[in-house]
Parts: structure tokens; sequence; C-alpha cells
């Protein structure tokens, strides 16, 4: 665990980073980009940006050096200068799901699903099952690929897409308790990426929920606010969608917005606890945005989307009168 007073890159020279791959081969560039992406120049810092997420998060597949930058990314965000830390808590959410996976917000994270699908391809199960396979091969060159991929496993890496980005989402697990603190931060980005990134960890709710909940009451910035309430409908209670019903009434169309998936995404529960005038009200909502322009900024959900994530929200809940109306006001599908 970092704190914020540790120096960013201890430890990085330790790190074998030569005997590690990313997605362009071995990850001995990552010291390099990881000073880059914390020193002061901008344009330096983007370019590191750039390329970390291109070598560690490639088209969303992580890799065996993926989640050794994670405890670096996270001193940055902490204490980096200027748009590294935002930079920094980006590259902590590509690290942690894919954008397959952040399309797919309205469902939330099914972490036991990724757990037990890591689990069924892990390295230690896939060494085993290659060890039987050598055992009786007699092709000369099945048996050199067997043996390739045996010690590769042989030494903990990674083969199935499953297994390498759950080591990656642990990883900045277990960083988080510290990274609650920017929750607080006075750069209202910085604020929104933290929202941003506690979304996907719902084992980690019984902690952020109650902060996710204070910064949206106390949050001035429309995008932060917006981003940490939709948070709070992914992670939370089947009981918590009236605490949202305010926002329903809030002077920008970008938080009323926000609310509304936030009720529409708790409703969604067979659990839950919504009266159905509420639920209207944020169909309403809901149906009225999708007509309307996208503000700008909006939050990062469905990778900027926001008519996207509105049709993606609507079609997910329990069908009703009252969504069905919704459905054929504003989008051009039959209900």
């Amino acid at each position: 665990m970092i704190t914020a007073d540790d120096d960013l890159l201890a430890g990085l020279d330790e790190v074998n980073w030569a005997n590690l791959n990313h997605a362009y081969g071995t990850a001995d560039d990552v010291p390099g980009q990881l000073r880059a992406l914390c020193g002061e120049d901008e344009q330096a810092q983007q370019n590191a940006f750039t390329s970390l997420f291109n070598h560690l998060a490639h088209q969303g597949i992580r890799c065996q050096a993926s989640p050794y930058a994670v405890p670096f990314l996270a001193r940055i965000a902490l204490g980096g200068p200027g748009a590294a830390r935002e930079h920094a808590l980006q590259l902590l959410t590509g690290l942690a799901v894919n954008w397959d996976e952040e399309n797919e917000i309205i469902d939330g994270v099914d972490i036991a699903a990724w757990r037990a699908e890591a689990a069924e391809n892990s390295s230690d199960k896939l060494l085993s099952l290659c060890e039987e396979e050598l055992a009786t091969e007699q092709d000369e060159q099945r048996r050199r690929n067997l043996q390739d991929t045996r010690d590769w496993l042989s030494v903990g890496n990674p083969i199935d897409p499953r297994d390498a980005s759950m080591r990656s989402y642990d990883t900045v697990l277990a960083e988080l308790p510290t990274l609650l603190t920017l929750l607080g931060d006075e750069n209202p980005q910085v604020r929104t990426r933290t929202a941003y990134l506690l979304a996907w960890f719902p084992d980690l709710a019984d902690t952020s929920l109650p902060l996710l909940l204070d910064l949206a009451a106390h949050e001035h910035d429309a995008v932060a606010k917006a981003t940490s309430l939709v948070a709070v409908g992914i992670l939370g209670t089947t009981t918590l969608a009236g605490t949202l019903a305010a926002d329903l009434d809030a002077e920008d169309s970008l938080v009323r917005w926000a609310a509304a998936i936030a009720i529409a995404q708790t409703a969604r529960s067979a659990d839950a606890e919504v009266d159905a005038p509420l639920l209207d009200r944020a169909i309403a909502e809901l149906a009225a945005a999708a007509v309307a322009p996208a503000p700008v900024p909006a939050t990062d959900y469905n990778q900027g989307d926001f008519h996207g994530h509105i049709a993606n929200t609507l079609l997910a809940l329990p069908t009703s009168p009252t969504l069905r109306a919704a459905i054929a006001a504003c989008l051009p599908i039959d209900p």
C-alpha cells in the first residue's frame, strides 16, 4: 500500500522490467514512460500516457507487466504534477477494465463471474493441463510448442485474457483505500476520475458508497457530480433510489440525467425498493434527454456516448406502460 508521502517512483528500478512483457514486447521501456508521465513536460506526459495505455492495456488486453505499473500510477495519482494525476487515474481504470466492459456499465461488475472465469483458466490450471499433454504428445513440433507454453506458464505468466485482467484489477483494488482521499481533491477532474474508477469495484462499495454520496451531495462541478451519481447507482443498494430524487430537479441537465440513470440502475434489481412515481419521473427525464443535444462535457460512462447510455438503460428496465411510451417517443425502435 502506498501513501501520499512516498517517493513517486520508489522501487521502480528494482522491478525486472526486461523480464516482463507488454503488448509490443519487453517492458524495459516502461520505467522511462513512467518517469516521463510524472515529469514536468506536458507533451512528454501526454506521449507517455498514450504509450503506457497502448503497451499495458492494448485493445483492452492487460499484459504481464500491467500489474507491476499499478503502484507507481497510484503514487502519481496522489502526488504527481498537473495533468499527470488525471492520466494516472485514467490508466488505472484501463488496467482494471477494458472498453467492452465499460460499455456494459449498466450491468455493473459481476465480480464473482469474473473471478470464476479467471480461476477456470488460471496459469496453474493451464500448466497442469500442459504437463498432461506433454506426457503423451508424440509429434515433435507440438511438443516444442507445449514446452514453450509450459515454460511461460511455469513462472506465473498468464495466457488467458481474464486471468491477466484479474491480476491487474486486483492490484488496482489493493491501492484504492488510499486513493479514496482523492474524492476530496481540489481538482474537480481528479474527483471525477476517482469517482468513475470506483464504480468498477463492488468489493469496496461499503466504504466507497458513503463517500460517493457525500461527493454527490456537496459537489459543485456538474461532471464530477454526475459521475458520482451514476457510480452510486451502479454500486448502490436496492433502497438507495429515494436519496437521489432531489437531483431530478437539479438546474443542470447533466445532473438530472445522472440522477435518472442512477435511479433506473437501482430499479433493475429484482429486490429494488423504487416506488413507481419516482421511476416514472426518472424515465421521463431520460426520455427528454434522449431527444436533446448531449451536454458538453458529459461523463465517461459508455465511452462518453450520452445517448447510447440512455438507450441501453431504458431498454434494460422492466417493462411498464410509462417505459413503453418513453421508448416509443425517443428511440427509433419498436418498444
